[in-house]
């Protein structure tokens, strides 16, 4: 009979120890040891001969890609690296309805028309799935259903059927009986998700995993079920908008970068192959407090619109909101407007939102946010057709970013014309666009608004009240 010991493991860094402590000995994370329970087979009686491992040089292995399963969408390929690896095992998280499940059915219809694709669903009956997958177009007679939660038993139907792609939903409702605690605990999230990485590799099957989400938005379970794995994916957007992001943040296959742009609607999710399109038609008339920045996602360069509001607060109790931009990058573009353009916000509230529902994570907006914001506070709004590229330091000054003629060109395309840059910057530069360099956020506030300025310490008085001294 297998024998079993105990054992603690961090659920922040994977770490483990032999005895409990209040904080890991790896990450020194405070109450973040449980307990584990780990089984150790027992001693077979029958003599093996045993093959001594033999080390190969680099040089010598074989330098083929693997063999990719390709989907019918674009935008899901490019967010796997070029579509789905035999044998690998991804995880798949994001927010309660924000359309996982609903993801994965249709590549399995995709996947179905060439091969067999097993289903594994442990929350829903088969009937719930049957209903979906006839919402969404996607009953195929070659995907396999399978209502069961034990990993013996799915494990046993996987090796038994051999399928071109094999989807469990969800691995926190896996459970070994071999092992102690209930679904979900780290001991059942951590084994499930090794044992059914070793039956990927053994027979080469896909495995993809669907992971519940924590209040802080990462996959619950052990930090180190993103280890064991050899992708992972979120699926992010807001449930109330239109616009849903396939993010990669692991790959071992591709690019860890890319993002795949979906639209959620009556009949599911459909890819947006040219999401700056969508973004753009959606956006508002030109108003004050609005503003088109060029982000990169990726490899993938973005058109975003920027809005920003301020409302005077005589109570005290400011607030500052910002959706889809980290909060604490807000703050430090307010206080650069305060200490470089004398600007106060001490009696403001400031509200912050990027539309359709997208997130931006590079510093490549900070200009058109400071500028959105410039805007709102003067009632000014900005020409039409600009583009506003540039990463703000605390001194004030516009820094360069990265790729930018990608991003130039991305403007051009969609009929922008004219883009505020850094200076120095050397990148070709469209011919449809009309080029203004600046050094500083108070030359940006000048070149936006046409007024005069004169960059440096003391700010001269801008003709329509926009620069205060």
């Amino acid at each position: 009979m297998p024998k079993s010991t105990i054992t603690f493991v961090c659920t922040e860094c994977g770490g483990e120890s032999l005895r409990w402590a209040g904080q890991c000995p790896h990450c020194r994370a405070w109450n973040t040891l449980q307990e584990f329970q780990v089984r150790k087979a027992g001693k077979d009686p029958r003599p093996k001969s045993i093959q001594p491992a033999r080390a190969v040089a680099l040089t010598d292995m074989a330098t083929e890609d693997a063999p990719r399963t390709r989907l019918e969408w674009g935008e899901l390929n490019r967010a796997l690296g070029g579509g789905i690896v035999g044998g690998s095992l991804v995880l798949i998280g994001g927010e309660p309805g924000v359309g996982k499940s609903t993801l994965l059915m249709h590549a399995a219809a995709q996947v179905a028309r060439s091969g067999k694709v097993l289903y594994v669903s442990g929350e829903e009956s088969g009937q719930q799935v049957r209903m979906r997958a006839q919402r969404l177009g996607a009953l195929e007679p070659a995907i396999l259903l399978l209502a069961e939660s034990d990993l013996e038993t799915i494990c046993g139907v996987i090796e038994a059927e051999r399928p071109k792609l094999a989807i469990i939903d969800s691995i926190q409702t896996v459970t070994d009986g071999g092992l102690d605690g209930s679904a979900g605990s780290v001991t059942q999230v951590r084994e499930s998700a090794a044992r059914l990485m070793r039956l990927a590799k053994e027979i080469n099957v896909p495995i993809f995993l669907v992971g519940h989400v924590t209040k802080d938005g990462s996959i619950a379970g052990p930090r180190v079920l993103e280890h064991i794995v050899d992708t992972v994916l979120y699926l992010e957007g807001d449930r109330r908008q239109e616009l849903r992001l396939l993010r990669a943040t692991k790959n071992r296959f591709g690019s860890a970068e890319e993002i795949g742009v979906f639209a959620m609607g009556e009949s599911g999710l459909e890819e947006v192959p040219d999401p700056s399109a969508a973004i753009l038609a959606g956006a508002a008339a030109t108003a004050p407090g609005t503003a088109i920045v060029a982000t990169l996602e990726g490899t993938r360069p973005l058109l975003v619109e920027v809005q920003s509001l301020t409302n005077k607060n005589e109570s005290g109790m400011l607030r500052r909101i910002a959706n889809g931009i980290d909060v604490n990058r807000l703050h430090m573009i307010l206080a650069v407007l305060e200490k470089r353009l004398n600007r106060s916000f001490a009696k403001s509230d400031v509200f912050v939102s990027v539309a359709g529902g997208i997130r931006i994570t590079e510093p490549a907006a900070d200009l058109g946010l400071a500028l959105s914001i410039v805007s709102n506070e003067e009632s000014r709004p900005m020409p039409d057709g600009l583009v506003v590229i540039g990463e703000l330091g605390l001194s004030g000054e516009v820094r360069r970013v990265g790729h930018l003629e990608r991003r130039l060109q991305e403007a051009a395309r969609h009929g922008l014309t004219r883009a505020l840059i850094p200076a120095g910057s050397r990148a070709g530069r469209p011919s449809r666009l009309d080029i203004v360099e600046v050094r500083s956020v108070a030359e940006a506030v000048s070149a936006a608004f046409s007024s005069p300025i004169r960059s440096g310490t003391f700010i001269k008085e801008a003709t329509h009240g926009l620069l205060r001294r």
